[in-house]
């Protein structure tokens, strides 16, 4: 199953690693890790995860206030956005029309 992000996706994703990063050396590669366990997890199992929207489902990150909320297209996985759980989490939701 091959994964996709969109645009603005990827660049939350980079925003956070940049952030922690500038936390403490060290802890952005740990989110990146975190991030990445749970995409092989969404790969694993795609249904498993909440359903957010009638389209929509959501991977919570472990250790880290994120969330991966993806859109399973049976043979990819669009992650729609990756989110911080305790900022206004639901911005994303327009963001599946661009996919």
């Amino acid at each position: 199953m091959s994964v996709r992000f969109l645009r603005v996706a990827q660049a939350e994703l980079g925003e956070a690693v940049r952030h922690y990063e500038s936390q403490s050396p060290g802890l952005g590669a740990d989110f990146l890790l975190e991030v990445t366990a749970a995409l092989d997890r969404v790969i694993e199992f795609p249904a498993a995860w909440q359903s957010v929207d009638t389209e929509l489902r959501r991977c919570r990150v472990g250790r880290f206030p994120y969330a991966l909320v993806f859109i399973d297209e049976g043979d990819e996985i669009l992650i729609v956005a990756v989110t911080h759980l305790h900022r206004r989490p639901r911005t994303w939701r327009e963001r599946i029309r661009e996919k």
